[in-house]
C-alpha cells in the first residue's frame, strides 16, 4: 500500500512539510509506503476548460507543459492521497488550487478514476482561515467519490515560522491520529 502527499507550500521544510512527515511516521510504522511531492514555487496553470480530457479520456491533462500529468499519474497508482496546504489569505496556495482543478477535471473526464481511494487534508495556519482551506481540499475528494479519513478534530495545526507547528500540542495529536486512522482504513479496505 502507498500514500502520496502533495505539499502545496512554497517553503521547503516548512510547517506543511513538518505535518506531512508527522502523518507519514504513523503510516510508515504500519508498513505503508509514502511519497511527498513538493508543488513548491513551480508555476502551474489552472484548468483552462479546453475539455480535451473529455475527448481523449486518457487520464491526462491536455496541457503538457508542466509536471501536472506526473502528479495525476502518482494519484492513479496511490491507495491514499493527502493534500496539504498552508493557509494563504484564507485559501489554498495557487499550486494546490491548480492541482485540484486539473486533476479533478481529468478524473471527472475519466469516470472519476480516483473513486474509492482514501483522501486526507492537512492544513498549516498562522491564525485563521484554515477551515476554508480544509473544505476546499476535502471538496476535491468528495466530488471525486473518494473516502475521506478524519481525525479527532480538523486536520489543522498552528504555527508561523518553520517548525512552530510542533509546539501546537493539539494539532500534533490530531495529525498523529490522522495517520493512524488512515493506516487503519487503508488496511481495512485492502482486507
Amino acid at each position: 500500500m502507498n500514500v502520496v502527499a502533495f505539499n502545496g507550500s512554497v517553503r521547503k521544510s516548512g510547517n506543511t512539510d513538518w505535518l506531512i512527515r508527522r502523518c507519514f511516521t504513523e503510516l510508515e510504522s504500519e508498513g505503508i509506503e509514502t511519497e511527498q511531492v513538493e508543488l513548491g514555487a513551480k508555476p502551474f496553470l489552472g484548468c483552462i476548460a479546453c475539455y480535451k480530457c473529455f475527448e481523449n479520456k486518457d487520464h491526462r491533462c491536455a496541457v503538457a507543459s508542466d509536471d501536472m500529468n506526473d502528479h495525476i499519474a502518482k494519484m492513479l497508482v496511490a491507495d491514499g492521497i493527502i493534500l496539504a496546504s498552508p493557509t494563504y489569505f484564507a485559501d489554498v496556495t495557487v499550486g494546490m488550487k491548480s492541482l485540484i482543478e486539473r486533476a479533478g477535471m481529468v478524473a471527472r473526464a475519466n469516470h472519476n478514476h480516483l473513486r474509492q481511494k482514501v483522501g486526507a487534508s492537512i492544513v498549516a495556519v498562522r491564525r485563521e482561515g484554515a477551515l476554508h482551506v480544509f473544505n476546499t481540499m476535502n471538496n476535491f475528494f468528495l466530488i471525486g467519490e473518494m473516502i475521506i479519513v478524519g481525525s479527532s478534530y480538523w486536520n489543522i495545526a498552528r504555527g508561523r515560522m518553520p517548525g512552530e507547528v510542533a509546539d501546537d500540542e493539539e494539532g500534533v495529536q490530531t495529525i498523529t491520529k490522522l495517520g493512524q486512522n488512515m493506516a487503519w482504513l487503508l488496511k481495512k479496505l485492502k482486507a
